[in-house]
């Protein structure tokens, strides 16, 4: 085994075959991954029922605040992240909606994709021969920007730097996409994937900005 992980599913299903930690309980219900005073407590604070998405949403939503991250940065490299509620229901749900809309454009099923900011205009091979990314200027629309070569001929663009240069757990999500393809050949699909990851990022910062402005709320 390479290395280790943790699974947090939102649910746990019942299985009757085994016993175990994700085996659900002896009910026959999917139950929640949440331990019940976290509902108890919220209930008492927002006078409402919140349901196990609305959490979940909330949560990832924080996680993407970079106010959050830099905040906790230090404790972040060495324990579990410890996420921080809101007392303000509004703030609680606005803040799930963000979340909401992050995790769907990870998943790459926001509508928002429909409409790629970057293309691959020039028909060839396809072959990932070498990454290059070079900044062309600027757009009306996406600031600072640049193409992002594959090979002498082919190209995505535009992708904006702020994208190009975009991280995720330790990598560069737009140029750790192509090098892990290097030397084969891109199918439509794979190059529609692409434009849809520049997109999906491009949203997220903005995202971003939103969550951080709604951030300092969370804990004052």
């Amino acid at each position: 085994m390479l290395g280790g992980g943790n699974i947090f599913p939102l649910y746990l299903y019942p299985d009757i075959t085994k016993e175990d930690l994700f085996s659900g309980s002896a009910s026959g219900e999917k139950e929640p991954n949440i331990a019940p005073e976290i509902f108890e407590k919220l209930k008492v604070v927002f006078k409402k029922e919140v349901t196990p998405e609305q959490i979940f949403y909330y949560i990832y939503a924080v996680l993407y605040s970079n106010t959050y991250r830099t905040k906790y940065a230090e404790f972040l490299k060495i324990d579990f992240p410890r996420i921080p509620f809101t007392k303000d229901y509004k703030l609680f749900i606005k803040l799930g909606e963000l979340g909401k809309e992050l995790a769907d454009l990870h998943l790459l099923k926001s509508s928002k994709l429909n409409k790629p900011i970057t293309k691959f205009p020039v028909d060839g091979s396809s072959e990932v021969e070498k990454v290059n990314y070079e900044s062309v200027g600027t757009s009306r629309d996406l600031s600072l920007h640049g193409i992002v070569y594959i090979n002498k001929e082919q190209y995505f663009e535009p992708v904006p730097e702020e994208v190009w240069n975009y991280h995720i757990g330790g990598y560069q999500v737009c140029h750790k996409w192509l090098k892990d393809r290097k030397g084969r050949k891109l199918t439509l699909e794979e190059r529609e994937t692409y434009c849809k990851i520049v997109t999906a990022l491009h949203h997220t910062i903005e995202l971003q900005k939103q969550i951080d402005e709604l951030y300092d709320g969370v804990e004052g």
